[in-house]
């Protein structure tokens, strides 16, 4: 069957490779061709075979986003609840107290992957790793929906009990570990043998403090025997930082370097309280070598943790110490563009300077960074040799005018609002702004009872027995009916 050849002409704007200085770069006025098979042109006119022509004058056409750490599980159904509250003791982190109260059932977990992988698409992923317990229909979803997908199975052996809201316990059960590591390689194992193409499977111990460092050799080493990519939460919030010192007396990537699990297959999870951040009780600065000298990738996530008063320091740091980071958006709002937004003002602030991180730097962590993390050099990038992972760019979009440097609106000012289209192998996944594959809307319209449902059983969930009514209070009070 012949492959159809779609050709964007004369794009006013194109974000292209320039393979000698490895960087992206700005074209003006080019054609780019492109099929299932791959990017077949970008330059001066093209003269091959277009079976679809796109007007390109108000058009800039970039490589598609690498979303390198997402979670569809429950994450859309929690949306309005938990942003304002924290456990204080906690370093006023909701996780652990609040995350486990909302226990999406069967219809609810495919809505939110549905409304998660749209959104995404929606704002210029073309590939995301989702880190998800394994749901009936999280593979069929993925593959629908025609994203590049890297799924991972999240395993532990431990899980999380709060003590009233002030004391982090855990609670092991290593033979129930051990049967949902077992589904876990079971899953990754049948994910990469979709017929799609797009679909690998990601070893996940899911977080370093609740898996027994055992297990987590253990998984490494099935991993890398399989050549799949790993991801481990770590260093992720203090109360783990803190549990590791009491355990080990090691920081996140001290420990893992200890095991021999740092290494180029590696994708770390958040990776932001190190020896070297203001909060930790260390004034070494060694964990940023560990992680550059092994190759080791962060994924970083800023929105959810700013919401929770804390960031990264600093994403240019990080960088200028030859850690190669990509960019996720974790939970909602599943919008690559604001996180990346957010994480080049999160750099910034905590980096004391406008100089700590540009927009380039940014978008090559979004992309070619993204790319790195999960052994790619054939997506996050617009040349020859790479896939045909696109997104078109609405320049007469009035978040988008005046332009000057197209990039910088898109990031700063216009974000999804101006994805019009988005390609994955040469084939639309967004179309005028609307996903194709998948029925966004009839997910999205599903959240709410989904919520509804899911918070009925929230004051079940809670230890304290609490009623949604105090766990998540209303931001304005309600006035008193007449």
């Amino acid at each position: 069957m012949t492959e159809t050849i779609r050709v964007v002409r004369n794009a006013a704007w194109v974000v292209g490779w320039d393979e000698d200085a490895s960087q992206h770069v700005y074209m003006q006025d080019v054609d780019v061709a492109f099929s299932k098979g791959g990017i077949l042109h970008i330059g001066a006119s093209y003269q091959g075979r277009a079976d679809e022509e796109i007007p390109g004058s108000g058009l800039m056409v970039m490589p598609g986003l690498v979303n390198i750490h997402c979670h569809s599980g429950d994450e859309p159904i929690a949306k309005g609840l938990f942003e304002d509250v924290g456990t204080a003791a906690l370093w006023g982190n909701a996780l652990y107290e609040y995350s486990a109260l909302l226990d999406a059932d069967e219809d609810a977990k495919a809505a939110c992957q549905t409304v998660m992988l749209g959104d995404l698409m929606r704002s210029g992923v073309t590939t995301h790793l989702d880190i998800a317990s394994p749901a009936p229909k999280w593979l069929s979803l993925a593959a629908e929906s025609g994203l590049r997908s890297y799924l991972a199975p999240g395993f532990r052996e431990a899980q999380w009990r709060m003590a009233g809201s002030h004391r982090l316990d855990y609670e092991w059960n290593t033979a129930q570990g051990r049967e949902r590591y077992a589904e876990a390689l079971a899953f990754v194992d049948k994910a990469r043998t979709h017929p799609s193409g797009r679909i690998d499977g990601v070893v996940a111990p899911s977080q370093i403090e609740t898996c027994s460092e055992e297990l987590i050799q253990e998984a490494v080493s099935e991993a890398r025997s399989r050549g799949m990519r790993i991801t481990i939460h770590a260093a992720q919030t203090m109360a783990e930082h803190e549990e590791l010192l009491r355990r080990t007396g090691e920081t996140a990537p001290a420990k893992l370097e200890r095991l021999g699990v740092l290494g180029p297959d590696l994708i770390l999870g958040h990776c932001i309280f190190l020896d070297h951040h203001s909060w930790t009780r260390q004034r070494s600065r060694d964990d940023l070598a560990r992680l550059a000298g092994s190759g080791t990738s962060v994924a970083h996530c800023p929105v959810t943790f700013a919401r929770s008063g804390m960031t990264l320091e600093s994403l240019g740091a990080y960088r200028r110490a030859g850690v190669n980071v990509g960019i996720g958006t974790d939970s909602y709002p599943f919008n690559m563009l604001e996180e990346m937004r957010e994480a080049l003002i999160c750099s910034r602030v905590s980096g004391r300077s406008v100089f700590d991180l540009d927009t380039r730097g940014l978008f090559s962590a979004a992309t070619t960074g993204g790319a790195k993390a999960l052994g790619r050099s054939d997506i996050g990038r617009l040349a020859s040799d790479a896939k045909a992972d696109l997104a078109l760019v609405d320049l007469s979009h009035p978040a988008m005018q005046p332009v000057h440097d197209p990039l910088r609106n898109l990031i700063h000012c216009a974000a999804e609002r101006a994805i019009r289209d988005v390609y994955v192998d040469g084939e639309a996944v967004v179309k005028d702004r609307l996903v194709v594959n998948l029925d966004y809307g009839g997910a999205v319209r599903e959240l709410q009872d989904a919520q509804k449902r899911a918070s009925r059983r929230a004051a079940q969930n809670d230890p304290q027995g609490r009623p949604l009514s105090v766990l998540a209070p209303y931001s304005l009070p309600l006035a008193r009916r007449a």
